[in-house]
């Protein structure tokens, strides 16, 4: 490859409270290696900003803004989106060519989940059939902790440890669960049931991590996961069987968990996107309940965060944070020693003390895999986890408060400024967006 070339850093998908420490320790490393790496541009809005030709120069951001991506949550900064390459979008794939061509870009970091994954590994295979001089690199990121494969034998994940975002997220649910448990305490005689919702699909990783609020088992606490394999009527009876133990009775429910129709609207990679639906499967619990009959006085109530979730900074894993932008750096030590095709990772290496160290994967290994919640870390009753999940998922929360300076009392995030490259070349519309 030859010296200095340009690079696009871009991000798909849902954001976290930790994506743009990732992006912090692209742009940061990229900068420490000023005869091998250009000019720095991020793709606005992902790939879709590819396609349209929208470059913001990160060069040129003042380096005090660059370092305030880490404590900046979500995608506000330089965009995400939910756009998918697919095989057939023959003019979409030449025009991502010529974007790179037309502004002397050797070098592609995509930051996103399975679907990401899946977008920076066609890149990497166009660009070795055109002999084009391209490394694509993957950054890691989903707060549903669902890209790599299963446990394997000695009961690890080999491929990625987890992914940044769910330390936090976990972290999220952590903390609003001992919340909402003093909540529920005091408000039982009305309200002594309080269901609530988590995000991540069908995969039961975020409400697993309710149980990190109380890992002595000492709340009337259920979880339910999609992959209990649980009905409504189930979950029923074991509220109500919760109600006479304890006479009030916390929920935390997966989005995915099934309730019958919900008047889902589905994302261009083809995923429920249940904020967007007609109805939430926390709604549909709660009417259930009441409906059913509560083994106690008064009703049943629910709590849906929403977006909350991945966008909440005071709740970021500092854990989560540091890794993060190790992740983000090591996607540029790649780029300089390996080369093309593969994604970032996280491997754990130790548990007394926490460790991990960051490798590579090969990119086809992740594209648009999908890591289900492990059943052996599902309770007996279906409505609990394991202590092996509350070993593997404690470390990675942290046990501290992250620092977030605040202006005037309110938060200080970083503001980019609206520095973009010279389009080079004529208006297009993305395939996908055609009417």
């Amino acid at each position: 490859m030859s010296r200095s070339k340009n690079v696009i850093v871009a991000q798909s998908g849902g954001p976290t409270p930790v994506i743009n420490a990732s992006l912090r320790g692209v742009v940061e490393a990229c900068r420490a290696h000023p005869n091998t790496f250009g000019t720095v541009y991020a793709g606005y809005h992902g790939i879709e900003g590819v396609l349209r030709e929208e470059l913001l120069d990160l060069s040129a951001q003042p380096a005090d803004e660059i370092a305030l991506l880490s404590v900046t949550p979500a995608a506000g900064a330089i965009g995400t989106c939910r756009y998918k390459l697919r095989g057939g979008q023959q003019e979409d794939f030449e025009r991502i060519i010529r974007v790179f061509q037309a502004h002397n870009v050797g070098y592609f970091f995509y930051n996103g989940g399975n679907d990401s994954m899946d977008t920076t590994h066609k890149v990497a295979q166009l660009a070795h059939e055109r002999g084009l001089d391209l490394v694509a690199v993957g950054v890691p990121k989903t707060i549903d902790n669902d890209v790599g494969g299963g446990l394997g034998g000695a009961g690890e994940f080999q491929l990625i440890d987890h992914t940044p975002g769910y330390g936090s997220v976990a972290r999220y649910w952590a903390l609003t669960v001992q919340g909402a448990n003093e909540e529920n305490a005091g408000s039982c005689p009305s309200d002594p049931v309080l269901v609530m919702q988590a995000m991540g699909r069908q995969i039961g990783f975020i409400p697993a991590a309710a149980r990190l609020a109380d890992p002595a088992r000492q709340m009337p606490l259920l979880i339910a996961m999609r992959e209990s394999g649980l009905t409504l009527p189930d979950l029923a009876d074991a509220v109500n069987d919760t109600l006479h133990r304890h006479g009030r009775c916390l929920v935390v429910v997966s989005e995915g968990f099934p309730v019958g129709e919900l008047g889902e609207l589905k994302d261009s990679f083809g995923h429920v996107e249940y904020g967007s639906s007609e109805m939430t499967v926390e709604r549909a619990v709660v009417n259930y309940l009441n409906r059913a009959g509560l083994a106690a006085r008064g009703a049943a109530r629910g709590n849906v965060p929403g977006s909350d979730q991945r966008h909440n900074m005071v709740y970021a894993s500092t854990v989560d944070l540091e890794e993060a932008y190790r992740v983000g750096q090591q996607a540029v030590r790649i780029a300089v020693e390996d080369g093309s095709g593969y994604m970032a990772t996280i491997l754990r290496t130790g548990d007394a003390p926490y460790a991990v160290r960051y490798d590579k994967v090969p990119l086809e290994l992740v594209a648009n895999s999908e890591r289900r919640f492990p059943a052996a870390w599902i309770g007996p009753s279906r409505l609990d986890v394991t202590d092996e999940f509350l070993h593997y998922a404690r470390p990675l929360i942290g046990d501290s408060w992250p620092s977030i300076p605040l202006v005037d009392g309110r938060q200080r995030f970083a503001r980019l400024q609206p520095i973009w490259a010279d389009r080079l070349l004529p208006a297009y519309v993305p395939q996908a967006h055609r009417g």
